[in-house]
């Protein structure tokens, strides 16, 4: 798994028990993986599709640090499925998971397209 994006937790991202708020969480994540797809499919016109079962195993307090990571599962012909850890940066910790985020490449009229993609690409390979 890569971590790309680290969050320091502050005041404003807490609920009522002093801990990490899950919505703030799954909207980091969400946007994590329309901007991972983006990138892999080079077309800013990507939405979240589906989102499997979300299984929370520690939570995260004010000042820690996490980090997001996303993985790719598999390519379809109009859609990317990804996977998802956040964990605590300094402890390592697993704070969710999320097995399958399917993202889906859509056109300038608004329905999904074929994006040609078949494995991860990285951009410093398409600047060569």
């Amino acid at each position: 798994m890569r971590f790309h994006t680290r969050k320091w937790i502050k005041p404003e991202d807490l609920n009522a028990n002093g801990t990490l708020f899950g919505g703030r969480l799954l909207e980091w994540i969400d946007e994590e993986a329309a901007l991972y797809t983006i990138i892999q499919l080079e077309n800013h016109k990507v939405v979240t599709k589906y989102i499997s079962e979300i299984d929370f195993k520690s939570s995260a307090k004010q000042g820690d640090i996490i980090e997001i990571g996303i993985d790719v599962v598999k390519f379809g012909k109009a859609s990317i499925t990804l996977s998802c850890e956040v964990r605590n940066k300094m402890t390592r910790e697993t704070i969710i998971t999320i097995s399958n985020i399917v993202m889906v490449n859509m056109g300038d009229d608004g329905k999904a397209k074929p994006h040609g993609k078949t494995e991860i690409e990285f951009v410093s390979d398409r600047l060569q």
